[in-house]
Formats: structure tokens, sequence, C-alpha cells
């Protein structure tokens, strides 16, 4: 019997050269797809302040959006679904992946303390940078545009 993929879960990839999906993306992605499937694409940042990994996808340029498209058909191509997880990763950041070298914007000003990765580095995190109140509805834009800029690359609504 042919095996048959039902939902790829997210990952974390990293090979989203300046954050901006790469060609070889596609490859991976139709790789994994069947008809009928359900494939999840790793974290993709809503905005440049999202960063919590260097190299991760981001959904907010017209860069991305172009990038994400040959990856989403290809996916298509194989009958398969494809699901854009946005997200933001808040206080798990650090400088030099913020815009200008700030510190990352949270719910808190709590730092994240440093954990051990998949692959033995320990990773250290900035302080956050707490939100003020008048600041949250540009976090829920950065979101709203994202799922915007999803569906503006092919992703279907559900």
């Amino acid at each position: 019997p042919r095996s048959c993929r039902v939902v790829l879960a997210p990952l974390t990839r990293q090979r989203s050269y300046g954050n901006v999906p790469q060609p070889h993306a596609g490859v991976y992605y139709a790789q994994r797809a069947t008809k009928g499937g359900l494939l999840i694409a790793e974290a993709t940042g809503v905005s440049d302040t999202a960063q919590g990994y260097k190299d991760a996808p981001g959904v907010w340029t017209k860069e991305q959006i172009d990038a994400w498209k040959p990856v989403v058909d290809a996916v298509h191509a194989k009958g398969a679904l494809f699901f854009c997880q946005i997200w933001h990763a808040g206080r798990v950041s650090n400088y030099k992946l913020q815009p200008n070298g700030q510190a990352p914007i949270s719910s808190t000003d709590k730092q994240v303390s440093p954990q051990m990765s998949a692959d033995g580095r320990l990773e250290e995190f900035s302080p956050p940078r707490r939100l003020a109140k008048d600041e949250i509805p540009n976090v829920v834009d950065d979101f709203r545009e994202a799922a915007r800029n999803a569906i503006a690359a092919g992703v279907r609504r559900c």
C-alpha cells in the first residue's frame, strides 16, 4: 500500500534566508504533499518585530508574498491544502533579530531564561519591552495584514 500523509505538522526549518522563503521550500513541501492532505507551514512571522529565529520565513513584504506563491502552487498541484501558520515570537527573541537592534516586544517585560537548543547550543533571549496598551492594535493589524498576504500568496481560506 502507498503511504498517504494526512497532515504535516509545522516545524521550524530556518532556511528562509533574510526571512524570504527560498525555492527549495517548494520542493520540500511538495515532496510531502498528498491529495487531500493538509500541510501546515513553519511558523511565519507577521512583521519584522515578530521574528524569534534566524532565517524563519515572513509574510509581511511583497518579496515574501511572491516567494510563497510557488511554494503554495507546488502543494496545490499535488492536491493538498496549505495552511500558513502566522505568528509573533514575542519575548522569545533577541536584539539581533529585531529591527534596529531594539528590544523584542511582548505582553511582559520578563526575560525568557536561557534554554538548550535541539542542536546543543545555549540560546539566550534579550529582555523584552512590554507593549503599551495603545500599541496592541498595531500587532493585531500585523496579524490581519499577514493573513491577507497569505491569501494573496495563494493560501486558500478554509
